[in-house]
C-alpha cells in the first residue's frame, strides 16, 4: 500500500496561485491517484457524497491523468462522472448544481510539457486550507494496475450554454461579426454555439491540433499582430479568445486590440451592475478611479485569494464579484441579469465578462466604453526559466531595501511614495508610475507588472525592468 502524503511529498508537484502543478512527468499514475484519494478523503470531512466529476483540457497528457484519477475514485468506491474536453468553469457549474466535488485536469496556460489538478468543493473552489489537508493527509491507496474507461457526459456542455444563452431573450448579436480564435482552448466547440444563438455571425480562426499555451497576461506579441490583421482581414466588430482551459478570457475591439484582463473585468462589473469588487492588488487602479463601484477590497493574486474576498463583502453589500488581471470572472453573488437570476459562480470564467461587455456596447463600441475609462494604463510580461529562489531573494531584498533594488534596476528610487508588499513587491513612484515585481506561483518564472499614464510607456519600462532583472548580479545582492 502507498500513503498520500509520501508519494505527493515525493513528487514534485506543488500548488500554485490555481491547483497544483507540475512536470507531465511527475504527473505518474500513482501521484494523480495520490491527490485525488487525499482530495475525496479531505471533501469527506465536510460533505457527504457518492460522485465526483472529472474534465479535461486539450493537452496531450490529459486525458490519461483523468483516466488515473477516475480509477483511484473507483477504487475508494466514489462514483465518476466524467464531461470530456470542457472549459473549467463549466465543469465547476455543473458539479455545484449537483453538489458534488469535481477535478479538472489541466495546466492552464503553461506550456504542454507540464500540467495540473484543479479541485473544486462542492460549493466552489478549494481553499488554502483544503489544499494544506490534500497535501497533508495520510491516507492508503493501492498503486494502480490498469485505467478506466472514460465515457463521456455532455449534460456540463449543455448546462454551460444554457447559462448564458437564457439570460436573453433577443439575438442581440444579429448582424455583428464575431472572430473565435480557436487555437487549442478547451471550450473551442462550444462558443460557437453560444454566439450562434445569440445571432451572431461566427467566424472561427486559428484551430490547431497542438497545444498552444496561451497567457492572458502576457500576450504575445505575435497574437497581437494577429488579432489586428484578423479584424480586419474579416471585418470583425470583435475577435474573442481564451487561454487553455477556458477560465480566462481574451477580447479584441473593433480595432482588433486585445484589451487588459482587469479592464475587461471592470467594464463587465459594470454592465453586471455589481456594487463591490474583490481583485489582487495586480489590477489596475481604474478600478477605483472609475468611481463605478461602492467598495473595492485588494487581496493577494490568485482566484483563492479573491473568493476568501467575498467573505468581507457578503454582509454588507448587495451583489458583489471578483476578477483578475488575467480576465478570469468570478461571480460572488447571484444577481439579476435582463430580470433573470444568474447564479453565482465563483471561480474564473471567461463566457461571462466578455458577452456582458459586448451586450453594453451593442448601441455603441467597445472603444467607446473603453474611452470612458481613467486614462490608466498596464502591461505584463515574465523572465520564463528563472529559477524560484533566485525570485524570492530578490523580493525579498525588495521589501528590506525597496530604493536599493530599485537603484540596481536602474530606476528613479528618490521618487518612490509608496510600497505595497501584499503580494511580491509593489512600488509606486511621484508620476503615479507603478513597478510590480512577484514570482509566478504556477513556475519558475518572474513576473514583472507595470502600470502608467500610456500604453507605450508601460510596455517600454516593463521591458526596461526585465532586461534589468534577467542581468541582475546577485552576488552583489547578497552582499549588499
Amino acid at each position: 500500500m502507498l500513503n498520500t502524503h509520501d508519494v505527493i511529498a515525493n513528487s514534485g508537484i506543488t500548488f500554485g496561485t490555481s491547483g497544483a502543478r507540475g512536470l507531465v512527468t511527475d504527473f505518474t499514475q500513482d501521484v494523480c491517484a495520490a491527490f485525488t484519494v487525499s482530495f475525496i478523503e479531505t471533501m469527506r470531512l465536510s460533505f457527504e457524497f457518492t460522485t465526483i466529476a472529472i474534465a479535461i483540457d486539450n493537452r496531450p497528457s490529459s486525458e490519461a491523468m483523468a483516466k488515473a484519477c477516475a480509477t483511484a475514485a473507483e477504487q475508494m468506491g466514489t462514483q465518476v462522472v466524467y464531461y470530456g474536453v470542457i472549459p473549467t468553469p463549466a465543469l465547476a457549474f455543473q458539479a455545484m448544481e449537483l453538489n458534488i466535488p469535481s477535478i479538472m485536469v489541466t495546466g492552464s496556460h503553461i506550456p504542454f510539457d507540464r500540467n495540473g489538478l484543479k479541485f473544486y468543493r462542492p460549493d466552489g473552489e478549494i481553499t488554502k486550507q483544503d489544499e494544506q489537508s490534500i497535501i497533508n493527509g495520510q491516507f492508503s491507496f493501492s498503486s494502480l494496475t490498469h485505467l478506466a474507461a472514460l465515457p463521456t457526459d455532455s449534460s456540463a456542455e449543455e448546462a454551460y450554454i444554457a447559462r448564458y444563452v437564457s439570460l436573453f431573450d433577443t439575438s442581440w448579436l444579429k448582424g455583428k461579426r464575431i472572430g473565435i480564435y480557436q487555437h487549442s482552448s478547451a471550450g473551442r466547440d462550444i462558443y460557437p454555439t453560444i454566439f450562434e444563438q445569440l445571432g451572431a455571425d461566427v467566424i472561427l480562426i486559428g484551430r490547431s491540433d497542438t497545444f498552444v499555451p496561451i497567457d492572458t497576461e502576457a500576450v504575445s506579441d505575435e497574437d497581437c499582430q494577429r488579432a489586428i490583421d484578423w479584424t480586419h482581414k474579416y471585418q470583425l466588430d470583435a475577435l474573442f479568445s481564451t487561454d487553455g482551459d477556458g477560465d480566462r478570457p481574451m477580447l479584441a475591439d473593433e480595432k482588433g486590440h486585445w484589451l487588459c484582463g482587469d479592464i475587461l473585468g471592470l467594464l463587465a462589473a459594470k454592465a453586471l451592475n455589481i456594487s463591490a469588487l474583490s481583485v489582487p492588488v495586480s489590477c489596475n487602479s481604474a478600478i477605483e478611479l472609475s468611481n463605478y463601484f461602492d467598495f473595492v477590497f485588494r487581496t493577494k493574486i490568485g482566484s483563492p485569494y479573491v473568493i476568501e474576498g467575498f467573505s468581507t463583502l457578503n454582509d454588507v453589500y448587495s451583489s458583489f464579484a471578483g476578477f483578475e488581471a488575467n480576465g478570469g470572472f468570478l461571480l460572488g453573488s447571484d444577481i439579476e441579469v435582463n430580470g433573470k437570476k444568474l447564479a453565482a459562480l465563483p471561480t474564473r470564467d471567461a463566457v461571462l465578462p466578455v458577452l456582458m461587455v459586448l451586450f453594453n456596447a451593442r448601441n455603441s463600441s467597445v472603444v467607446d466604453l473603453l474611452q470612458a475609462l481613467p486614462s490608466r494604463h498596464t502591461h505584463s510580461n515574465r523572465l520564463t526559466e528563472f529559477a524560484n529562489d533566485k525570485s524570492r531573494k530578490i523580493i525579498s531584498f525588495g521589501n528590506s531595501q525597496p530604493k536599493k533594488l530599485l537603484q540596481k534596476l536602474k530606476l528613479e528610487a528618490d521618487s518612490l511614495v509608496n510600497i505595497n508588499t501584499v503580494d511580491g513587491l509593489r512600488c509606486t513612484l511621484a508620476n503615479n508610475t507603478i513597478i510590480h515585481l512577484r514570482p509566478s506561483g504556477n513556475a519558475p518564472e518572474f513576473r514583472c507588472y507595470i502600470e502608467s499614464d500610456s500604453k507605450q510607456k508601460a510596455i517600454e519600462l516593463n521591458e526596461f525592468v526585465l532586461t534589468q532583472l534577467s542581468s541582475l548580479d546577485m552576488m552583489e545582492l547578497n552582499n549588499a
